[in-house]
């Protein structure tokens, strides 16, 4: 009954492109404790993706994206993330696309507030080969909650282009949602879900959205540890139709 629920949560938001697929994470609140490092990587394959280049961007189909994140905690509700986005395929896919940087607030546990808050901003950029929009911004408010063993966190997400075929549109909208049930101590298994319908009021016609659904499960066998893994499914025109995601990460 509770993965229907999560099912139904995920596809309500559908009216609401998703993340390039580098990076394939609903955000949850919580910053990286002060002193303490996190090092991830996220490790992409898209098993059905695009086969032909469009405004100037390589085919996606049966390419690997990696991308190394480090994220350091400055205070108790600051820290400030490093991406490095590189891709691995045939056809000169083979190469390091771009990075960014990403400062991110909370509000303070002292402050009592009923459920986690946050926001990032992140910056930076990426070849064209690898994305049409070479200068681009994004503004993600977080709020998440946690009851008993189900975790809910939805990401209303703003993306802005700077440079590229998307720098007149304005922000677009991008929501991420994630639903969470721990089946275990260590297990969690749930449903995430990745879209963007196009810039506010103006919004793409549906096939020209993008929507993707994942299947994932977390695991939280050791608090300095972090994996989260799943499959997902894109159900619009401009989505990749496949895609196997692992994020493994570690504190110090």
């Amino acid at each position: 009954m509770i993965y229907i629920c999560l099912l139904i949560l995920a596809l309500s938001s559908l009216n609401l492109k998703a993340q390039d697929n580098y990076e394939i994470q609903v955000y949850g609140s919580e910053t990286v404790e002060k002193g303490k490092t996190m090092v991830e990587l996220h490790s992409n394959f898209t098993l059905n993706g695009s086969k032909t280049v469009t405004n100037g961007e390589l085919a996606t189909n049966h390419v690997e994206h990696e991308t190394i994140e480090i994220t350091h905690g400055w205070t108790t509700w600051f820290e400030t993330g490093f991406y490095f986005f590189n891709s691995i395929g045939d056809a000169g896919r083979t190469a390091y696309v771009g990075s960014h940087i990403r400062p991110r607030v909370a509000a303070p546990q002292s402050w009592n507030w009923p459920v986690g808050v946050s926001i990032s901003t992140e910056f930076g950029f990426q070849k064209s080969a690898f994305s049409a929009n070479t200068s681009t911004l994004e503004i993600r408010p977080i709020v998440d909650k946690k009851w008993n063993k189900l975790y809910i966190s939805v990401n209303p997400t703003l993306e802005k282009s700077f440079k590229g075929p998307d720098e007149n549109r304005g922000f677009t909208f991008s929501p991420n949602v994630k639903g969470s049930y721990d089946v275990t101590k260590v297990v969690a298994l749930g449903l995430e879900y990745y879209g963007s319908t196009g810039p506010f009021f103006h919004y793409d016609a549906f096939r020209q959205q993008d929507h993707q659904l994942f299947a994932a499960t977390d695991l939280n066998f050791d608090p300095k540890w972090e994996f989260n893994g799943g499959i997902g499914y894109g159900f619009t025109q401009n989505a990749d139709k496949a895609i196997i995601k692992i994020i493994i990460g570690r504190r110090f």
